[in-house]
């Protein structure tokens, strides 16, 4: 088998990483190509295992359809801001998520909180794992209309498959006690095995009178959102 048989058959065989790299290698002058089967063989392997990465974080990205275009490198972080660099680093390496643990961001209006969000859950993506972003409004109505659709079972396993949920602008409104039963059955789920990342404007401490009018149900949300969870505090700058 020649080299363009060998080209057109890593081709036909999905291994466009690898095809690339060939055709890469093949364009060089003979003296700066490698030199053994082995040295070869590696880099056809590294080729298409940075391939199927590459792709495997844009699928990621663009099926969390997240707010901001952000990243972690964009991310201020001043003590005016109450946000330190340390804080950024001990996220970045995503091992919350391995641990199932939350990220609760809270802070007034404007000051960056689903900004922060979108690029630690953006950093999550390019390590491989599979986040859903939600605006908790447009979720609380998507919920309803999933329930009058018959679709709710099928949407609960989209959420039960995000390795990241990330809900965004809780509190805004008091949820129903259908919807407060549905939260607290997503949580449950997730909890020790996934990651969640809330934003809100209001203070944790606040959050119990905004889930609703169910004791139990509100101790079992708050009890699910906040153990082990990463708290963020940020102020207006």
């Amino acid at each position: 088998m020649n080299t363009q048989a060998t080209l057109e058959m890593l081709q036909q065989l999905k291994l466009y990483g690898m095809a690339h790299r060939y055709k890469t290698i093949l364009d060089l002058a003979v003296h700066q190509q490698p030199e053994s089967m082995h040295q070869l063989i590696a880099l056809l392997t590294d080729a298409e295992a940075d391939h199927r990465n590459q792709n495997r974080s844009l699928r990621n990205l663009r099926r969390s359809k997240l707010r901001y275009d952000a990243t972690i490198e964009e991310v201020i972080c001043t003590p005016e801001r109450n946000l330190t660099k340390e804080t950024i680093i001990r996220l970045s390496d995503c091992s919350f998520v391995k641990k199932g643990q939350n990220i609760l961001i809270v802070g007034p209006t404007g000051c960056g909180k689903s900004f922060l969000a979108c690029a630690l859950a953006r950093l999550a993506c390019h390590q491989g794992y599979q986040v859903l972003y939600l605006r908790m409004n447009k979720f609380i109505s998507d919920l309803h209309a999933a329930k009058l659709e018959g679709t709710l079972a099928k949407k609960m396993r989209i959420l039960e498959r995000s390795h990241i949920l990330v809900f965004d602008d809780f509190g805004l409104q008091k949820m129903e006690p259908d919807i407060r039963l549905i939260f607290m059955d997503i949580l449950e789920d997730r909890y020790g095995k996934n990651a969640t990342i809330v934003t809100s404007q209001l203070p944790v401490a606040k959050w119990y009178e905004t889930i609703g009018e169910n004791p139990s149900a509100a101790d079992a949300i708050l009890d699910r959102l906040t153990a082990n969870a990463h708290r963020i505090e940020l102020l207006y700058n």
